[in-house]
């Protein structure tokens, strides 16, 4: 529901932790006291809101407040990162670095031609 992968949470758990140990924690029916406090604090959610679970006023809460990007009083940021726009300024930035490149070749070949005339 809180659209988090297994692989995150996992890693998040720890190094004892894998996909495949959330995904049969997960198929608990019963999850210990001190694991479900871990798994509490890494989620950010007070552990009443696991042990008082109802999955359908959790869908009715979700269904009731996402709509058009919106979820909970239009709270949620949505970022539009447009990968050609990034790799267009990552281009300019190349060509911009380049220049300045050029620029100090330049002036190093100018700075050793007068060396050279000068001896």
């Amino acid at each position: 529901m809180l659209c988090i992968k297994q692989d995150a949470l996992a890693f998040d758990l720890g190094e004892d932790w894998n996909q495949k140990k959330i995904s049969l924690l997960e198929q608990k029916s019963v999850v210990e006291e001190a694991l479900l406090q871990k798994i509490s604090e890494v989620l950010n959610i007070p552990v009443e809101a696991f042990q008082n679970f109802d999955e359908e006023a959790a869908i009715n809460l979700i269904s009731c407040n996402f709509s058009d990007n919106a979820m909970f009083n239009n709270k949620v940021e949505i970022q539009n990162i447009n990968p050609i726009e990034k790799w267009i300024e990552a281009l300019e930035e190349i060509k911009r670095l380049n220049a300045e490149l050029i620029k100090v070749k330049d002036e190093q070949i100018k700075m050793m031609e007068k060396l050279i005339q000068d001896k």
